[in-house]
């Protein structure tokens, strides 16, 4: 299936975007405070917008931003109108919030559909979707984009590996949705059972919710002699089906009558030139119920307008993920803070404020290792009164993260100091 809007001519597309942009910004003019204030202090009035250009004058909106307006204070509709709500982790443990009318669900739909006609999927296909469903908007992006394209979906979610693989194998499935880590630790799993993951009825994976490199895809296709392509999404903007692969796998369509992208230097808040590494800013130009202008990704990728080689979109391109402008890491698609961790020991009288998180991949699949120094007066020679405190540091940390971590308690002063910035993190991943 082709959507025209994906071959728009470049001038139209910027005229539909600009229209939106109008629209969008009187709509949360009309009805949330902050962006209300934000316009009377530039003195600007939403119907005088005259360019996209004029965008780069608006502040950046952020996580801190919603969490700021934590619960619902960036809504632009009542809550009469409001249809779902999502949240994903924010840094001090309070999900940021976001919310869909009837309609944006309606878009969320289409752009997923998109997404995976993009990739060379259509009606005839079966998606088991591995992606988790719940507040994370993986597996219900996936879920409402493939009932929009005809498909029939598999409401898998994630985990289960041996249930997976068995209904693989009895439902023919086509297409599987989770991400890139768990798609390998599910081929091992599957060789581990003697089933062979290079004869089953998989042609596509749409992977994403993590980091991963073209070793790692070149390693997944080979393992499920499929073709991989790479998903971008985040639940401010509108969940999965944001961006993605088509089939010359160079560079990721983003959606651009959707979600307006810039490409700025996070030092100086300018554009920097087309091809050029910067941080992501997107403005959604359609969504009604949370509708953000300028959301800083912190998402470091570049950009190319050109048409496309190997579809002909004319849809901008954007590289795969580069890294972070912040100190967020992405475990097994879970967005993790490292003061989110800190907040947990700061309130455990036994454990010092130092601490370090250290990221491994074991064979497909990521661990964080938490290890934090103890006290002096209440570090002990005694094991089982350790063993205890570990479980307890786990335990709290894991009802924050909703992940699982192995924490490690270290002597005091063992944990390296810097006069600087502190080394929170140490990623050891190959990604």
């Amino acid at each position: 299936m082709k959507y025209k809007v994906e071959y728009l001519d470049p001038e139209d597309l910027q005229k539909l975007q600009l229209n939106r942009l109008r629209e969008v910004s009187q709509h949360v003019y009309n009805n949330v405070p902050y962006y209300r204030q934000a316009f009377d202090n530039l003195g600007i009035q939403p119907a005088t917008i005259k360019s996209l250009d004029e965008l780069k004058n608006f502040p950046l909106t952020d996580k801190e931003t919603l969490r700021t307006h934590y619960p619902f204070g960036m809504f632009s509709v009542p809550m009469s109108l409001v249809r779902e709500i999502h949240g994903s982790s924010g840094t001090t443990g309070k999900p940021t919030v976001v919310a869909y009318t009837e309609n944006d669900l309606k878009i969320w739909s289409e752009v997923m559909a998109r997404s995976i006609a993009c990739t060379g999927g259509d009606y005839r296909d079966i998606v088991q979707n591995a992606y988790g469903y719940g507040l994370f908007t993986g597996g219900l992006g996936v879920h409402y984009g493939a009932l929009e394209l005809g498909a029939a979906v598999v409401p898998m979610s994630s985990g289960g590996s041996k249930r997976q693989l068995q209904l693989m194998e009895d439902f023919k499935t086509t297409i599987l949705t989770c991400t890139p880590s768990y798609s390998i630790y599910l081929a091992e799993f599957a060789e581990s059972m003697n089933i062979d993951p290079r004869k089953t009825s998989l042609r596509i994976g749409i992977l994403g919710a993590e980091p991963w490199s073209d070793s790692m895809r070149r390693q997944i296709e080979s393992i499920w002699n499929i073709k991989a392509y790479d998903i971008y999404g985040l639940s401010e903007i509108i969940g999965p089906g944001v961006a993605i692969e088509c089939e010359g796998q160079d560079g990721l369509h983003m959606w651009a009558d959707h979600f307006y992208p810039e490409v700025i230097d996070p030092k100086t808040g300018k554009a920097v030139p087309e091809g050029q590494d910067g941080m992501l800013v997107i403005t959604t130009l359609t969504k009604e119920a949370t509708p953000f202008l300028r959301y800083a990704t912190k998402d470091i990728v570049s950009i190319t307008y050109e048409k496309c080689p190997a579809c002909g979109r004319t849809m901008p391109r954007i590289s795969r993920i580069k890294g972070r402008t912040d100190d967020m890491l992405i475990i097994r698609g879970i967005n993790v803070f490292p003061s989110q961790i800190e907040s947990v020991l700061l309130e455990i009288e036994e454990t010092e404020p130092h601490y370090q998180l250290v990221v491994t991949r074991e064979g497909a699949l990521d661990e964080l290792e938490v290890q934090v120094e103890v006290n002096e007066k209440f570090f002990s020679d005694e094991i089982r009164t350790l063993e205890n405190l570990e479980k307890r540091i786990k335990k709290e940390i894991e009802s924050v993260l909703s992940i699982a971590v192995k924490v490690k308690l270290v002597e005091p002063k063992t944990i390296t100091r810097s006069e600087g910035k502190a080394k929170r993190v140490i990623d050891m991943r190959n990604i």
